[in-house]
């Protein structure tokens, strides 16, 4: 059987796709599995205004996920307590499609923080399986107030040196 890789493109977020990436994490098996979210995620003007500074922090590397003309999803560098994190949200109707494992391949070319980190619910077994084809080696756990669940779940903790 021949594999043909979507064809995406990494491209920087732009204030214009904060609607749609908006959108995107709306959808509540997605937000289920990502767990840790603001507290009311629903908040579109929050969401606008968080990610309105972000982009415009040097400190922070979002790119957005491009499939034809269309957003995808979305991927990011970020701080946290002084550790580069990545983090990565796809729209459901393409999960299942190899779009975040080659987004994160193309996004660690452009991003060359090191070591870097992803954190995982215990039960996010496909962004598990991401992370491990990327090259990140599961390193420890960590237990976190989850929004999404409201309530405390174990987390992976993955490293990529």
């Amino acid at each position: 059987m021949i594999y043909n890789k979507p064809e995406i493109k990494l491209r920087p977020t732009e204030v214009s796709d904060l609607e749609t990436l908006f959108q995107f994490q709306l959808d509540k098996e997605g937000a289920y599995l990502a767990a840790f979210m603001a507290t009311d995620h629903t908040d579109k003007s929050a969401y606008i205004d968080k990610y309105t500074k972000l982009l415009a922090n040097p400190a922070v590397n979002n790119q957005t996920i491009i499939l034809g003309n269309d957003i995808v999803g979305s991927i990011a560098k970020f701080m946290m307590e002084g550790d580069s994190e990545i983090t990565y949200w796809i729209d459901r109707k393409f999960w299942g499609k190899g779009i975040a494992t080659q987004a994160l391949n193309e996004f660690l070319v452009i991003e060359t923080s090191r070591p870097i980190f992803g954190r995982v619910a215990f039960d996010n077994f496909g962004s598990q399986r991401v992370l491990e084809k990327c090259g990140f080696v599961k390193e420890g756990t960590d237990k976190g107030f989850a929004n999404a669940r409201q309530s405390e779940i174990e987390e992976f903790i993955y490293k990529l040196t």
